[in-house]
């Protein structure tokens, strides 16, 4: 009898953890098994090392994947490194279509093993490189190595990989452009002129790809030793002087794709310290003509806008806003500020782990709901801690984090997290989230808010 060699090792599809806009206009959770509920398979089978979790987001004939991958402890850097390609890889490969990489943060818990991730970066992805971000954040769980990666599928999109700092995407009328700017720490460079250089190198390579920064709706400022003085000034409120020259320049209003507001409008952000004392930045930008996409700023009802902060808190106030949203087609797409357990604009749960991180995310949910939409004007649009694809948790003291995941998991449930451990922009802040969440326009003859969670259809085996 001859004998049937597998030459193959057997791998089972990677369940998502979320399923947004996924056909019916609805979000949905996935279960955390890989095949079926009857079936003992692990979540990441044995010819997959890496940890990961993702969501799938169909908006009208695009895929998109928000992936964050988490490999196995102990071993070397670039045992870790390598696992997450492979976990990247195994879930993109699963999509049904050819899919690229965009963009990635990569969160590093010893800022010298970038240059090494660069190498196996370069001799993966080749001339199709995304825009990588190398973040001096150890990773809350004690790894390496965290990465954060954003994919889409190339059937209908199109892209164009410029350079390590210059990704371009279009698709259906839509053109989205990602930049990333670093200036390493110098001699004698100080806070205000590393964040004046590193937003003028935005401004030149958004010039690139025919861009202006008045397109721009979120930045990323991760800034080394954030809340250092330096010449008697906190190095952040150095950053906000720098930010507020800068955007003097500009009319983020005049932005042809802006709706009125009664407020300052400026691009969504998160600051937030690494360590170091360089500044990584990060810049998103959309261009369209199509009538029906229009982007809204988006403040807190809770909060005092961060443009109108007191005097005590800097100088030169944070310009940006709580939130920023694009509507296109029948989809919302919202992209949350970092935000912090402030009420009015005073920090509450002083020394309060739980306290700050259940009222940071009681803050994304007012920030993006239907009735904060309503007051922008738009009444048929809103979306809930559900539709978030992904996030991000800064924790200021590892002592803290599994304080702070155990309230995120209770009132997230599954979803694709990094925790990384960063010092906050305010000494008493313990915790700041960021996200990104995915929703369905509410129909001009459907007066109901948007709907529930409903089930999606399990994955198959391979």
């Amino acid at each position: 009898m001859k004998q049937t060699v597998q030459e193959n090792p057997i791998c089972y599809r990677l369940s998502p953890d979320r399923r947004l806009l996924n056909g019916n206009g609805h979000s949905c959770h996935a279960p955390r098994y890989a095949v079926s509920p009857d079936t003992a398979v692990p979540d990441v089978p044995p010819c997959l090392m890496g940890g990961q979790h993702h969501t799938v987001v169909g908006l009208d004939r695009i895929r998109r994947v928000a992936l964050m991958v988490n490999p196995n402890p102990g071993g070397s850097f670039i045992d870790q490194l390598w696992e997450s390609i492979s976990t990247m890889r195994a879930v993109l490969r699963q999509q049904g279509e050819p899919m690229a990489v965009t963009v990635q943060t990569v969160f590093l818990a010893d800022p010298r093993d970038a240059e090494a991730a660069r190498n196996l970066f370069g001799a993966y992805f080749g001339d199709r490189m995304p825009v990588t971000l190398f973040v001096a954040q150890p990773p809350c769980d004690g790894r390496r190595i965290a990465i954060e990666a954003w994919a889409v599928g190339t059937e209908s999109a199109e892209v164009t990989f410029h350079d390590p700092g210059l990704v371009t995407v279009s698709y259906d009328g839509l053109e989205w452009i990602h930049v990333a700017v670093e200036s390493p720490a110098g001699n004698g460079t100080t806070a205000y002129n590393q964040a004046a250089e590193v937003f003028a190198g935005m401004r030149t390579r958004l010039a690139e790809a025919g861009a202006s920064f008045e397109d721009v709706v979120r930045t990323w400022l991760y800034q080394g030793s954030i809340t250092k003085s330096e010449g008697g000034t906190e190095r952040y409120r150095e950053l906000n002087r720098a930010r507020t020259d800068f955007f003097s320049e500009f009319r983020f209003d005049a932005n042809r794709l802006a709706t009125a507001t009664d407020h300052e409008i400026y691009p969504a952000s998160t600051g937030i310290g690494t360590n170091g004392r360089g500044l990584t930045t990060a810049c998103l930008a959309l261009r369209s003509r199509r009538r029906d996409a229009k982007l809204v700023s988006l403040e807190n009802p809770l909060q005092v806008s961060s443009f109108d902060y007191p005097k005590r808190y800097s100088a030169k106030s944070p310009k940006f806003s709580r939130a920023m949203a694009v509507r296109s087609g029948d989809h919302l797409t919202t992209w949350i500020s970092g935000t912090a357990s402030i009420v009015a604009s005073e920090t509450v749960h002083l020394g309060d782990v739980e306290g700050q991180t259940d009222q940071t995310l009681t803050n994304i949910e007012n920030l993006i709901g239907a009735d904060n939409f309503d007051r922008a004007g738009w009444a048929d649009a809103g979306a809930s801690l559900s539709d978030l694809a992904k996030v991000r948790v800064y924790v200021k003291h590892l002592d803290d984090y599994e304080k702070c995941r155990a309230i995120c998991e209770a009132r997230l449930g599954a979803i694709p997290a990094i925790y990384a451990q960063a010092d906050i922009c305010r000494p008493d802040l313990l915790v700041e989230i960021e996200g990104v969440a995915f929703s369905s326009l509410k129909p001009a003859d459907d007066d109901a808010r948007p709907q529930p969670n409903r089930s999606c259809k399990e994955l198959s085996p391979i």
